[in-house]
């Protein structure tokens, strides 16, 4: 039974409601590039091109974990914007809570084989006897938030189908604007290296995933 009404999507103009969704999940997707981006800019002024290869090291094993996100999220963004065409979204807070879980799961399962493969699955990326240290100490803290940075990755394809893209977008350049103030005062105050430009980075994206998961107390047609 729908908790409030999405009928503007019936009766909006076509355009509008493209650009009503349409900017906030580019705006979202460029937001989310600003990660990788930000900590490569403060990693190869503070740490140096070593510290540059580290990351670019575990940035393939982030984005398998972000296509499993995507999996999950579009997928059932798909699936809820379906319900709502049909009148009948009984069965969505189920199918939402599939996804979660099924997104929290993928990340679980992508740490536990990069732990039990250790080092070798950073070599098979490229890293060499230079940068492996640096490499370890980026990858196991970023590796900590892989199931919930899925997690909130998928709900913002979600709260997007729920009727709310603004929301999705503000929680993602909320997490942005952390990591962009944080790599610079872990990395060059505190003295914490590439690890606290991997400490910026889960700090975004856990008070990304606090913002998402609020939204769940508030969606619009499930429960």
């Amino acid at each position: 039974m729908e908790q409030k009404s999405n009928a503007f999507l019936e009766t909006q103009p076509i355009g509008r409601l493209m650009v009503k969704y349409a900017v906030p999940c580019v705006i979202s997707l460029l937001v989310a590039a600003l990660y990788n981006i930000v900590d490569q800019i403060f990693v190869g002024n503070g740490v140096g091109y070593l510290g540059n290869a580290a990351t670019g090291i575990v940035f393939p094993i982030t984005v398998i974990g972000w296509g499993a996100s995507v999996l999950f999220g579009d997928g059932m963004a798909t699936f809820l914007s379906l319900s709502q065409g049909k009148g009948d979204t009984s069965t969505a807070g189920r199918s939402v809570a599939n996804s979660i879980l099924g997104s929290f799961l993928s990340g679980v399962a992508i740490i536990a084989v990069c732990y039990l493969l250790g080092d070798s699955v950073f070599y098979a990326l490229g890293a060499t006897e230079a940068t492996i240290e640096l490499t370890r100490d980026y990858g196991r803290i970023i590796f900590l938030m892989m199931p919930l940075a899925l997690v909130q990755n998928t709900m913002a394809s979600i709260i997007r189908a729920d009727g709310s893209p603004k929301y999705s977008m503000a929680a993602m350049m909320v997490g942005a604007v952390i990591n962009m103030i944080g790599d610079p005062v872990a990395i060059f105050v505190l003295q914490w290296g590439i690890k606290g430009a991997a400490i910026a980075t889960i700090l975004g994206q856990f008070v990304s995933f606090v913002i998402c998961i609020a939204y769940l107390r508030r969606s619009r047609v499930f429960r």
